[in-house]
């Protein structure tokens, strides 16, 4: 009866987790790649989650037999929804942020679907809970092997599942994946109905002894909102600030679900006393990296942010299986599971959007984690005065030596990290004994943090919106203003009224870009330009009288920032007619004159990743359809992890066009002085003629055997430099 009920719920939640990336993969051509994309999806997850083990707790009030009619007439009509698909028709808002549109387009798309598996989790655990095997009193053990589905599914969808199979197989698989499902809970629904059901009792641990009861719901609900939130906080601070690796969102939330695994084995692996003691390490080693605004060396972040991530929730969900109620309270108890995982995506997701110019949420959350923390002597201690005294005096210490080492031109280094942040670390550790002391603390130092002026200059604006947080600093040279998305930059411009018309970065006159243009404007041709990405507006400066330049931008935060006159003026100094259309390229680029643009840009990133539905089959064609005789298509695709000039040569050659490329990547000291970095671009177009004849560029032959990238299948994982090594 074990293994039945394991293997279904093993199955259960391998569903549950592979609908999840599957339904986003659908969405990417709709609303690109950013971070809040996911970070949408997962609250409509956890909402959806929430209702599933909400109905499940009040059904559960009705007796036997009626849980389970209605369970199994729920399974019974998902299968007209199958195989799992978006509608048509369904285009997002242009003007105002999509997260609703989303939340509503996904409940129409896999709404009945994920709420009749996510039943699942709570329903079977008490069935079994009433049957008259031994390890009925505790019953919690199969949430464990419910989780390990979770993970299993999780990882093999980008490396495995995603490699392999269409976007349009996947959905059928997963309808197979459904059926079987249902024949597996059947046979578990006969067993539960056979059984007479016996007088139900605490449960008991590993060591025979009745597990505590002493925990209100509430207390289940903050334990379980702050892993929740933390999850998506570190997703999105690793993909935006350290490094923003395509399939990176995985190992977070297969960290988070490995924790449920582990903490609720009958046997845990990790003592839960070891975590608590290791939790205060981790933070501040996180708080004094978060502090350095470091994003090298990129290996040890992100593992130092992950192990953060995986021992603050071995703490939570270590104290919620610790305080789990009897089986007669389960439905109950995994109802403030997902109430307390719901509210830390509505706040990650909705709130915070709205509340923080920053990634804010992160270090609050992170604080909130300490707070909860158990005392590391096992007892809790009454709050005094000296709680909130001592984290006071902390945070003006590190506030004084982070203006005291600025002022002396200590900025960045080993040196000028030991010099701002070595003592107030160890004197905040020494509050670990106390939770609130030391919570308190760590929040002083992040708040002392803020006053450090990073690699990049002072903050002159910082906005966020759906697609991310924009930043405009003041180089510390005071010469020029400089536009980042997370840490990458999008955009400079020099101050200096005789050199603000250069464009520099990616754009300089030198690099690829540089030589398109002048290939263009020796030959005479000031047919229109379409750029699909604004930036800062840079490419701008290559406009000349007559000529027209169309910028396509789906972030309405970026187009004010580009039109701000005190920030950027390359638009507004530009020679040719400018134009300015929001909203998603592949969308309204579709509407633009046939053959109308003689050279058509694609600039578009999040931070340092280039959307995928723009580099697909459909795309391709959308691009074609506007793109006039002997025009050119230009592909920015410069980026730190991810090879894809092979993948544009794949492309072109499906098309029926010529495909070159160009790196730009050995750049000296003086040009990083002038404003300059390194870029790689690839050409497309239907002659050779038509590019460039310079040398460096170079064919970018199709692959033998690789299958072209299409909005129903891509192999993002295959291009990843470190996998193909």
């Amino acid at each position: 009866m074990v293994a039945l009920y394991s293997l279904t719920l093993f199955l259960s939640a391998a569903l549950l987790f592979s609908i999840q990336p599957l339904i986003a993969k659908a969405i990417l051509p709709l609303l690109g790649g950013t971070p809040a994309v996911w970070t949408t999806c997962m609250l409509f997850f956890q909402a959806a989650l929430l209702a599933a083990y909400g109905c499940v707790h009040w059904v559960g009030r009705l007796g036997r037999l009626m849980p389970v009619a209605l369970y199994v007439a729920l399974l019974t009509a998902v299968p007209w929804f199958l195989p799992i698909r978006l509608p048509e028709g369904w285009t997002p808002p242009e003007q105002v942020t999509p997260v609703f549109w989303l939340l509503w387009l996904l409940s129409v798309a896999v709404g009945l679907p994920f709420l009749a598996v996510a039943c699942s989790a709570p329903l079977l655990q008490s069935w079994f809970a009433a049957t008259n095997h031994n390890a009925a009193r505790d019953p919690y053990f199969l949430y464990a092997a419910s989780n390990i589905g979770s993970v299993a599914a999780l990882l093999a969808y980008p490396l495995v599942v995603e490699r392999w199979l269409p976007l349009s197989d996947q959905c059928w698989w997963w309808a197979g994946g459904y059926y079987l499902l249902m024949g597996l809970t059947a046979t578990c629904a006969l067993t539960a109905l056979r059984q007479k059901k016996p007088t139900l009792s605490l449960p008991v641990s590993s060591n025979g002894m009745p597990v505590s009861v002493a925990a209100s719901p509430w207390r289940w609900i903050a334990l379980a909102f702050v892993p929740s939130s933390l999850l998506l906080g570190v997703t999105t601070y690793l993909t935006t600030d350290i490094a923003t690796v395509p399939l990176l969102w995985v190992v977070p939330l297969a960290i988070y679900l490995l924790t449920f695994a582990l903490t609720f084995a009958r046997r845990p692996p990790l003592p839960h006393k070891w975590m608590i003691r290791v939790l205060p390490i981790t933070v501040i080693a996180v708080a004094v990296a978060m502090l350095s605004q470091a994003t090298e060396p990129m290996p040890l972040l992100v593992a130092c942010h992950l192990l953060l991530l995986f021992v603050a929730a071995m703490v939570c969900h270590g104290e919620l299986a610790r305080l789990r109620p009897s089986a007669e309270r389960l439905t109950g108890f995994y109802f403030c599971l997902a109430l307390g995982g719901m509210l830390g995506g509505l706040f990650n997701g909705l709130l915070a959007p709205l509340i923080f110019s920053g990634l804010t949420e992160y270090p609050i959350v992170l604080v909130l984690a300490c707070l909860l923390v158990p005392p590391i002597r096992g007892r809790q201690l009454a709050p005094v005065r000296g709680d909130v005294i001592w984290p006071l005096g902390l945070g003006i210490l590190a506030a004084t030596l982070i203006l005291i080492a600025q002022a002396n031109g200590l900025r960045s280094g080993p040196l000028a990290l030991a010099v701002m942040f070595a003592v107030p670390a160890i004197l905040c550790y020494t509050f670990v004994d106390r939770p609130l002391r030391f919570g308190l603390g760590v929040a002083a130092l992040l708040c002392a943090g803020s006053l450090r002026v990073d690699e990049h200059g002072r903050t002159l604006l910082q906005e966020r919106s759906f697609f991310g947080v924009h930043r405009v600093a003041l180089n510390p040279e005071g010469t020029a203003h400089v536009l980042l998305h997370g840490s990458t930059v999008h955009g400079m411009q020099w101050l200096d009224p005789a050199r603000r018309r250069e464009p520099l970065v990616y754009y300089h006159r030198l690099g690829p870009i540089g030589a398109v243009f002048d290939h263009l404007h020796n030959k005479g041709d000031l047919r229109p330009v379409a750029v699909v990405g604004l930036g800062a507006g840079s490419v701008a400066a290559y406009g000349l009288p007559g000529q027209e330049f169309t910028f396509y931008e789906i972030d309405p935060v970026v187009i004010r920032i580009a039109q701000n006159p005190n920030l950027f003026t390359f638009l507004s100094d530009s020679a040719a007619k400018i134009d300015i259309i929001p909203g998603d390229a592949r969308l309204t680029l579709a509407n633009a004159p046939a053959q109308h643009y003689g050279l058509i840009v694609i600039d578009a990133f999040s931070s340092d990743a280039i959307p995928v539905h723009l580099l697909t089959r459909e795309a391709l064609a959308i691009y074609r359809s506007t793109l006039a005789d002997g025009g050119i298509l230009a592909f920015h695709v410069s980026n730190r992890y991810v090879d894809l000039p092979p993948v544009l040569g794949d492309l072109a050659s499906d098309a029926g066009m010529v495909c070159v490329t160009r790196d730009d990547l050995t750049l000296g000291k003086y040009d990083k002085e002038q404003g300059k970095a390194a870029s790689q671009w690839v050409l497309l177009a239907v002659r050779r003629q038509d590019l460039p004849a310079s040398a460096a560029w170079l064919p970018q032959p199709p692959r033998l055997g690789v299958p072209v990238w299409t909005d129903d299948f891509c192999n993002l994982a295959g291009q990843l430099h470190w996998l193909k090594k």
